[in-house]
Formats: structure tokens, sequence, C-alpha cells
């Protein structure tokens, strides 16, 4: 009989008082890895991204993605008896994790510094739109906002318009930095004995993935332009049609593929020494031209064909799928990425998350109805017998 590995975070305790998508992505993560995550929510309403749609057996897209394995508690953290529950609950916390207004938590008083006195083995991870100091600190922060602050939006879309990501990019941006620090803080812990605040800014976040064209842009240079699908200065990268009207993505990195280019797949050696295309950057200032050559002799090849092509000539490329494709994507199959979660609706599929997988499975519970787990929690926290009278008073 074989007993299965603890996951690293067993044993750790979360909690959060998140909406969205930025805290509850860093906590989910953290729950992937088996850390007890209590999420509070306010009592009738919950977490306002229950709410966004029911595209998902009447459950909200958003909602099901970032919150999985996790705890839900009512807590209407205006009253005194829910804040008394909230210290309570902190009392055995190993992490506080919060994406409240600005302001709101400092007010509730869940500042570090108020509580590192208290709970000095506590992280407390304040995630907000602008950071706490500064002309921004009460500026509101949703994600486009800051895809347009951070100058993301000025380097995506068409040279005719902007384009924001189709995914909350900002948001996960500062979840997934809030998720590795909060990682870098238990290890510091174990060294130091202390815990620490874990301060993530969206803007940072989005700003730190602005790098290349921010350096792109040094000193006043051009920026990248804004070139669709395709790559802003590597050419050729990006989308083509191929004879059946569909469309192939490829991309080539250095010379010695653009020779293979020419030669195997385009089958127009002379090109390789024309010198409108002899180097990246003169392919980069002739792409009309380079784009028109490529599309006709792709002309009489169907998209599979060209794949096909593009495969001998070790060329990379990719299918433009999309939604419905990845659902059957014959590389997650193969690799057992699918598992399933249960949740209010019953079971949902869903990926194991990246880096791990059947030989080493993340936790995947389910997803959390509202307040579920309130009577459960304070159960625990010596309320039994108070849930009743709790609930009536609106405390939960």
């Amino acid at each position: 009989m074989t007993t299965q590995t603890p996951l690293p975070l067993e044993g750790i305790t979360v909690v959060s008082l998140e909406h969205a998508i930025a805290a509850p992505l860093a906590t989910r993560h953290l729950a992937d890895l088996g850390a007890r995550v209590i999420k509070i929510e306010r009592p009738g309403v919950g977490d306002f991204a229950r709410a966004y749609d029911r595209r998902v057996e009447g459950l909200a897209s958003h909602f099901v993605w970032v919150n999985r394995s996790k705890e839900s508690l009512t807590l209407d953290l205006k009253q005194p008896q829910a804040r008394e529950i909230l210290a309570a609950l902190l009392e055995q916390a190993d992490v506080l994790v919060q994406n409240l207004a600005p302001g709101a938590a400092a007010r509730l008083g869940l500042a570090h510094e108020e509580l590192a006195p208290r709970h000095p083995r506590l992280i407390v991870c304040d995630i907000s739109g602008y950071g706490d100091d500064g002309p921004y600190t009460e500026k509101k922060a949703y994600d486009l906002l800051i895809q347009s602050e951070s100058g993301f939006l000025s380097v995506t879309g068409t040279p005719e318009d902007s384009v924001k990501a189709g995914i909350s990019v900002a948001d996960i941006a500062a979840g997934m930095y809030a998720y590795s620090g909060i990682l870098a803080a238990l290890i510091e812990r174990g060294r130091s004995g202390r815990g620490r605040r874990v301060e993530i800014a969206m803007l940072d976040a989005m700003v730190e993935w602005m790098g290349f064209p921010m350096y792109y842009a040094w000193q006043g240079q051009p920026a990248p332009v804004r070139a669709g699908a395709a790559h802003a200065t590597i050419y050729p990268y990006g989308p083509f049609k191929a004879g059946d009207g569909r469309t192939v993505m490829l991309g080539l990195q250095n010379e010695r593929e653009w020779a293979l280019f020419c030669d195997q797949v385009l089958r127009q050696p002379a090109l390789r020494s024309d010198p409108r295309f002899i180097d990246n950057a003169a392919r980069n200032i002739h792409r009309e031209a380079l784009h028109a050559l490529i599309e006709d002799s792709f002309s009489t090849l169907d998209a599979e064909q060209l794949i096909d092509r593009l495969e001998a000539a070790g060329i990379a490329n990719a299918h433009v799928n999309t939604m419905a494709d990845l659902w059957q994507h014959p590389q997650l199959q193969a690799r057992g990425r699918w598992t399933t979660v249960d949740s209010p609706a019953g079971p949902l599929p869903a990926l194991q998350p990246p880096g791990m997988g059947p030989q080493r499975p993340a936790r995947m519970a389910p997803i959390p109805a509202l307040g579920a787990h309130t009577e459960t929690i304070l159960a625990e926290l010596g309320y039994a017998g108070h849930f009743g009278e709790l609930r009536d008073a609106g405390v939960v």
C-alpha cells in the first residue's frame, strides 16, 4: 500500500478578502499546492465575480476558473462580531491576502504594521492597482485601465487601432506576482521565523512585462509598431493564409531558418539573396512585399499541407485555434492535463495547473457555493450553536 506524498503547502492556512481575478488567482494556485484557503465573502452577495455571467451550467466562467479548492465563509465585516470572527481566524492563519478598495483593509485594522505585533509569523499580501503611496494611490484600477496606463495598448493591436488583450492580463500578472511573492515569503519565514508584507501593484506587474518595448524605445527611439497578430520586430513571424482560407501561424528566429524557409517551404531559393530580405532588419522594412510573396506561394496548399511542409523544414508553426479547439486539443489530452472538479452545478472539467499532472496531481477540490463552509468554520472557532443567531443578525 502506497501513501501519497503531501502537497507542498499542506498545513498552510490562507485567509483571503478577495474578489474578481488578481487575488483569487493567486490564492487558487496556493490551494492547488495544498493550502487551506478560506475565502471571505459578503453575505447574500459574495464575490461579485460570481455574477459576471452564467456560462458554466449557471455558474460564472471567471469564478469557476479561479475559485476551486477554497472554503467560502460569509462575513459582514461592517459588524463588530464579524470582525471578531475574522480576528479569531487570523490567530491560526499563515497568510492574509486582500485586494479590497484602496484603504479598506487598513480601516478594518488589517494593515501589516498593525497585525505584525500580534501575529509575527503572519504574511500579509496586499494587491492594489497602483500601490499604497504616490499620486495614483486612490485611483480606481480595473484590468483594462491598467492595460492602458502601463502602455500595453500602445503596442497591441493594428496600425489603425489599439486592442486590449482578450484575457485579464493585468489581473493575471498581479495575481502571479502575488503567488510567487507569497511563496518566497513562506520560504523566508522558514529561515527567519517571521512573516512580512508582500505588496503587489497591478501597474508594477504590467510595466515589468513591458520591458522589451520599453528598452526597444530607449531614449526616444520609435516604439514597436502595432502589428496585429504578427511580431512587431521579427519577420516573417505571424499569421499567413493558406489556399483553403485557413490561417497558419509561423515564426522564424534566425538566418539559418530563413534559408530553410526559402528552400524547403517557399521553394524559392533565390529569395535568400534578395537584398530586400537579406536579414531580419531588411525583411522588417519590406514586410508588405514579403507577405505578398509568401501568401502567393501558400495559395496552392491547404493549411494541413502547409503545416506538414513547415514541420519537414523544422520551421516553428501553430494552428490558430478557437476555444472549441482547445477543449479537444490532442496535446492536452495525450498528456493527461484534464481532470474534473466538483461544483454547485455538478462535476466540471478542469486543467491540472502547470507543473503538476498525473504523476504529481494538484489538489482539485470543489468550487464552493456562497457560504458553504460558514457553519463548519464557525464551529472550529468555538461558535458551535451560534450559527442561527449570527445568521439572523446578518453577521454571516
